[in-house]
């Protein structure tokens, strides 16, 4: 691992906790929280990917592919959910009462 990739690496983790955080939001601490998790995330991920060798967009030393995916700024990627119905969402946007005068 060479100094440049270190460099690259933190800067790419950095950017995806204060991504998470610009999403999400929140004070200080939770700032502070998401690139703690960010960093830890994408250095394990590189970390598991260099043991067993999973070369998915690998920049030099870095596995950056993997690094990234194990982030936890890219899991809303992962859980963001479909279109969920309600049965309120199921109304028509505009409904009209017909009145029938007898």
């Amino acid at each position: 691992m060479t100094l440049p990739s270190l460099i690259l690496g933190a800067i790419v983790a950095t950017l995806l906790g204060s991504a998470f955080h610009l999403w999400r939001g929140g004070g200080l601490g939770r700032f502070l929280l998401y690139l703690f998790l960010a960093w830890l995330g994408f250095w394990s991920g590189h970390f598991l990917a260099s043991q067993f060798d999973l070369a998915f967009f690998s920049i030099g030393p870095l596995y950056a592919g993997v690094g990234v995916l194990a982030s936890p700024g890219t899991w809303p990627i992962w859980w963001v959910p479909a279109a969920r119905t309600s049965p309120s969402s199921l109304k028509p946007a505009n409904s009209y009462t017909v009145c029938t005068a007898s």
